[in-house]
């Protein structure tokens, strides 16, 4: 028996063929830039770790949006720095918090710019935690027991605040169990029916946040985020959380971080028939930023390869960091 000779190296000697035969396709709408707002005036301060990221007050906020608004990016996440901190995270869900005050904002200059409100309480409480903390002294040392239905209330007061704000998205990233059926309860019993909840459903406890607990100021005060975040060698417990969530009524499904994780970002997108969410998070920017600068890689290339390898995955949505970037690249 013999079989023709299939030349698949005919398809590839001519850019314009390849471009028609090409299978998975990035575009700027697939993308949402993360935003840092703080306090002050006159703030645009490069975060050390995450060059090109930077904190910007209020005043400083606009020539940011506009750009990624001329860029063709349809949407932005919200991270909030506050002024004060406290045990329970008061300026979070507090109706002139940072991320409410930035959101309105982001509305009246663009009304069709979606706004993702990050809802967690890790960046306005004192001790760094996603919730509500229990406190103890063992051994000499500060340790803590996190209180997974008291924090649920102040999440949900965080989510309402944030969609009163004008957040288009609520996307809680807290990884407490309930709590997105807590937060949907919340929204539509405060006539926020129609306002989507993206959920962090699948977040590790993961080496690759460092540089974000520098940009957010959110790093633990003692002990770590095991607890309710998880462990990176399990993928089944990956579609029990998922499953989870859509039992409680998230409205898209989220794998945090992207890189290390494209094998649970296809199995969410083989199980689940919700939109899928990949966050490229600061590890992953910052390792790409600091051999780009050395000279090392051609962040480019690296960059659009990468990006494109998580929407193959499944993603339909990529959080990143590298967003306007890749936005300039393809245009």
């Amino acid at each position: 028996m013999s079989f023709p000779i299939v030349r698949h190296r005919r398809l590839r000697q001519n850019a314009g063929i390849r471009s028609m035969v090409r299978e998975t396709v990035l575009h700027p709408e697939d993308l949402v830039q993360p935003i840092f707002v703080t306090y002050g005036s006159g703030v645009k301060s490069e975060i050390s770790s995450m060059p090109g990221v930077f904190h910007f007050s209020l005043d400083t906020l606009k020539d940011e949006v506009d750009e990624i608004v001329q860029l063709g990016i349809p949407a932005v996440l919200l991270f909030g720095i506050p002024e004060t901190k406290d045990s329970i995270g008061t300026s979070g869900f507090a109706d002139d918090g940072i991320v409410q005050e930035a959101t309105r904002l982001i509305k009246s200059w663009y009304p069709d710019l979606l706004v993702i409100a990050d809802t967690c309480l890790c960046e306005f409480t004192d001790h760094g935690h996603c919730g509500m903390v229990h406190t103890y002294e063992r051994d000499g040392h500060v340790c803590g027991d996190v209180l997974n239905d008291e924090s649920l209330e102040l999440l949900v007061r965080t989510a309402v605040s944030q969609a009163k704000a004008g957040a288009d998205i609520i996307a809680p990233s807290n990884m407490m169990d309930g709590f997105v059926q807590a937060i949907r309860s919340g929204l539509d019993d405060a006539g926020f029916q129609n306002v989507p909840i993206m959920s962090y459903s699948v977040k590790y406890a993961s080496a690759f946040y460092g540089p974000f607990r520098e940009a957010a100021d959110s790093a633990p005060q003692f002990g770590d985020r095991k607890t309710y975040q998880m462990d990176p060698a399990n993928v089944r417990e990956a579609l029990r959380e998922a499953e989870s969530d859509v039992l409680e009524g998230a409205d898209m499904l989220m794998v945090k971080p992207a890189m290390a994780y494209l094998d649970v970002v296809r199995l969410l997108r083989d199980q689940f028939d919700l939109p899928i969410v990949a966050y490229n998070v600061s590890g992953e920017y910052s390792m790409i930023k600091a051999a780009a600068q050395q000279g090392w890689i051609s962040e480019k290339a690296i960059v659009m390869e990468l990006l494109t390898g998580m929407k193959r995955a499944g993603a339909d949505i990529i959080i990143t960091y590298f967003s306007k970037d890749a936005a300039r690249w393809m245009r």
